[in-house]
């Protein structure tokens, strides 16, 4: 692979986006503007707990916001993806394309 003389891909790969989940997760919020836990849970196939440490590492990076509610009796919580974490994953992706368009 031999990238352009100083271009520094690989410092715009983010650590927390090295995670299939972490990834997936990112993805489906960057098309939607919020989803719910249930909703995420379906579309990723995982477990509450797996799904729910992915979300607590995201959130503490900031890359995502938590809205908790009710509807009627039962908690919904809902999460969407902060401007910091649009920046980060966007960088990401760009990252990623460019280390395999220099691989072509």
């Amino acid at each position: 692979m031999k990238l352009p003389a100083g271009e520094k891909t690989f410092i715009n790969l983010h650590k927390a986006f090295e995670s299939r989940i972490r990834l997936g997760i990112m993805s489906a919020l960057a098309v939607n503007d919020n989803l719910d836990f249930i909703s995420l849970k379906e579309f990723l196939d995982l477990t509450d707990g797996n799904l729910a440490s992915h979300l607590k590492a995201l959130e503490k990076e900031r890359f995502i916001t938590v809205e908790k509610s009710f509807i009627g009796k039962k908690p919904n919580t809902k999460y969407s993806m902060t401007e910091e974490g649009r920046r980060a994953f966007n960088d990401h992706l760009e990252a990623l394309e460019k280390i395999i368009s220099a691989g072509k």
